[in-house]
C-alpha cells in the first residue's frame, strides 16, 4: 500500500492519500516481516520438518534432534523458535495441582495437636521425576515427628494401586501404629 522507494511521494503525502495517520504506518511497518537470521530460518524449516514426524516433541528433544544433525543449539534458543513458529509439544503434561471438583474436602485434622512421638502421624506426598523418557512417579511415606521414611515407591503411572502399594509395603506392615494415627496428605 505504501511504497517506501516511491520516485514523487513522500511517506506523508501517500498515508494523507489513503486516509492513514503517520504514526500507523511507522507503528506496523515492520509487521509480517521476518526478522530472523538465515541460521535461524534453517533451523526453524529442521524444525517444522521433524515437528511434522514426531508432534510430540518438545523444545528438549528437538534441541537433541538438532545437535544430532550437527547444529551447536541450546534449548531456550529451541523454545524461542518453536514459539514463534507455534509450535507446542501435544504430549500430556502431568497436572497435579487442579482438584476433583467431584472430590470431597476432608477437614484439616492436624490443627491443634501437639506431635510429641512417632508413629502419631504419618504423612504421605506424590511427586513426578522428570526422566530422560518422560516422567515417574514418586510416593513416599513419612513419620512426621520422626521425619523417617517407612516406605516409597515408584512407577510409571499414577493410579490409585501403585498409592496403596506404598502403604502395604514391608516397613509399615511391622510397625505398631499408635491407636490414634493420623495419615495426612501433606500437599494440602
Amino acid at each position: 500500500m505504501i511504497d517506501v522507494n516511491h520516485p514523487t511521494l513522500s511517506i506523508v503525502r501517500q498515508c494523507a492519500l489513503v486516509n492513514l495517520s503517520r504514526a500507523s504506518y511507522y507503528r506496523t511497518a515492520g509487521e509480517g516481516i521476518c526478522t530472523e537470521s538465515p541460521e535461524n530460518l534453517a533451523l526453524m524449516v529442521l524444525i517444522d520438518e521433524e515437528y511434522m514426524r514426531h508432534p510430540f516433541y518438545g523444545s528438549r528433544k528437538m534441541r537433541s534432534y538438532l545437535r544430532r544433525l550437527g547444529h551447536d543449539v541450546n534449548r531456550k534458543r529451541v523454545q524461542r523458535l518453536m514459539r514463534i513458529m507455534g509450535l507446542v509439544s501435544v504430549a500430556p503434561k502431568p497436572n497435579t495441582s487442579k482438584k476433583n471438583k467431584e472430590q470431597k474436602v476432608y477437614p484439616y485434622l492436624l490443627r491443634g495437636l501437639v506431635i510429641d512421638r512417632p508413629n502419631q502421624v504419618w504423612c504421605t506426598d506424590i511427586t513426578y521425576v522428570r526422566m530422560q523418557g518422560g516422567f515417574v512417579y514418586l510416593v513416599a511415606i513419612m513419620d512426621w515427628y520422626s521425619r523417617k521414611v517407612l516406605s516409597w515407591k515408584v512407577s510409571n503411572s499414577m493410579d490409585d494401586d501403585f498409592c496403596v502399594s506404598a502403604v502395604n509395603q514391608h516397613p509399615i506392615l511391622t510397625l505398631k501404629p499408635h491407636p490414634k494415627l493420623t495419615l495426612k496428605n501433606i500437599s494440602h
